[in-house]
């Protein structure tokens, strides 16, 4: 909390036009902190951002570009100058207007196929977006093959030291099982990345530009009460082909569902269809990009280089030996996708 008593507020907030009534701090991590503040106009957000300059500037202008074509963010307030943050040495602050409204729910067929359509409207609007040249863009257009084949391959080695002497006790027992199972599906998915389908849709993005959110999911949208959508926490957004937010938002519906469902599924890709509807190419670099076991590997990887500090030995058990369960309700789905997709 020391920390947090030494950021600059006062002085940031003085940058703008805006009367202060109350700030309150709702998250805070000494690269980046967010605070709710009430003005005598209502609330505004403030975001002290880990992002360098150059990418902040980088996601202003996707995210201006986003809202220029119809996608809802809440508008970055102005400073008195006219800047769109204030600096102080090497900190940006950003000030937005504070959305009003509630997250959708999966459960909820017509809140189901608002996020559907919403990710595919921001898709859409996303097209014709090109780096500026002063900015500093977070791209993975193009990397997949070779993150995906360094990712599995670091988690081999840690399967092939436990394989020879297991150090990690229960969820060694457990790794040894299951890993050979994964490690064949995400060799597989990266045999099938190589194919010509990944690399004709990354050459399209590259012509056409294009965005993704990489967190798009019901906590980051806003339904308000006069029927707009408003999609939250841009900080991240990245130059890569769409099938990345896609396999994300769907591993969080059927998480929440508690295994993968052909029907959830189907009516996800009809709906998306619609609004920005993809080849059966590209839906397939969809499928591939599924195949490939990123939440196991994710799930090994926390385990292994220790990356949640505050979790016990137990409740990284209990995590894998759920997400083991979880991942391995996807192969009748994989077996039966080519089927759920449009011929075109």
């Amino acid at each position: 909390m020391i920390a947090i008593s030494k950021e600059p507020l006062e002085y940031v907030l003085g940058k703008y036009d805006i009367d202060v009534v109350k700030i309150r701090n709702e998250s805070y991590k000494e690269k980046k902190g967010v605070w709710w503040v009430h003005t005598l106009d209502g609330f505004k957000v403030l975001k002290k951002v880990s992002n360098s300059e150059e990418t902040l500037k980088y996601i202003i202008s996707a995210v201006y570009h986003l809202c220029n074509n119809g996608v809802k963010i809440p508008a970055i307030n102005k400073t008195k100058d006219g800047s769109d943050y204030v600096k102080i040495n090497d900190c940006c602050y950003v000030l937005s207007d504070a959305a009003k409204g509630k997250n959708p729910s999966y459960n909820i067929d017509k809140e189901f196929k608002i996020v559907s359509t919403e990710l595919a409207r921001f898709h859409k609007a996303s097209k014709n977006f090109h780096p500026k040249e002063d900015t500093k863009p977070k791209i993975h257009l193009g990397k997949w093959i070779e993150e995906y084949s360094k990712r599995l391959e670091d988690m081999n080695n840690f399967y092939k030291r436990d394989l020879n002497n297991n150090q990690s006790g229960e969820i060694g027992e457990i790794i040894l099982k299951e890993f050979p199972f994964f490690y064949k599906r995400g060799k597989e998915a990266i045999l099938g990345l190589e194919g010509k389908e990944y690399k004709a849709w990354v050459e399209k993005v590259q012509k056409t530009g294009g965005l993704c959110h990489q967190d798009f999911a019901a906590g980051n949208l806003l339904l308000s009460p006069t029927g707009e959508v408003f999609v939250l926490d841009t900080d991240s957004l990245t130059v890569d082909i769409p099938a990345r937010d896609i396999r994300k938002l769907l591993n969080k519906i059927m998480r929440k569902n508690g295994k993968w469902c052909q029907d959830i599924l189907k009516s996800f890709i009809d709906t998306y269809q619609l609004t920005n509807p993809l080849s059966s190419s590209e839906w397939k670099v969809v499928k591939l990009d599924l195949m490939y076991p990123h939440l196991f590997l994710g799930a090994m990887n926390k385990f292994y280089y220790q990356r949640d500090k505050e979790w016990g030995y137990d409740k990284y058990l209990k995590k894998i030996k759920e997400i083991c369960d979880f991942e391995k309700t996807l192969s009748p789905i994989l077996d039966n996708f080519d089927s759920l997709i449009p011929d075109s």
